[in-house]
């Protein structure tokens, strides 16, 4: 029977990393983020902060725009508004709605980054495993 050699596995030291700053923030302020980002869970909202984009609208624009109905836009808008995403502002017998802090659609557009990378990812690796299969 041939001898075999064990050998001790080769560590990899990494770099210190910076503390990532979330880790620093209490319970409290993490809650607060993750409420933040529930409010941004639902589709239907995302559709109304997408429609704010170029501006301030009423519920009217924003129904036309989202082909959302009235009460599903008036509850999705009250949400918003609770949770600072929007403010209203009366204009004669009219409330429109706008995006609070227009970072949102920095954030947005990060998400949206980040998800076309990994689609081009996964479509990349389909397309070895097609060219593996058709090899067989």
């Amino acid at each position: 029977m041939p001898k075999t050699s064990l050998k001790k596995p080769t560590v990899v030291t990494q770099a210190p990393q910076q503390e990532c700053g979330l880790s620093k923030l209490p319970p409290a302020a993490l809650s607060l983020m993750a409420d933040f980002f529930k409010v941004l869970s639902e589709a239907s909202r995302l559709q109304i902060v997408c429609s704010l984009k170029c501006g301030p609208k009423n519920v009217t624009q924003i129904i036309e725009e989202t082909g959302l109905g009235q009460a599903n836009v008036s509850k999705h808008l009250k949400v918003l508004a609770t949770a600072g995403i929007v403010t209203r502002s009366q204009q004669g017998t009219s409330v429109y709605y706008e995006i609070a802090n227009p970072f949102l659609f920095e954030l947005c557009d990060l998400v949206c980054d980040s998800l076309f990378m990994q689609m081009q990812q996964q479509n990349q690796q389909l397309q070895q495993l097609k060219l593996l299969q058709d090899s067989f």
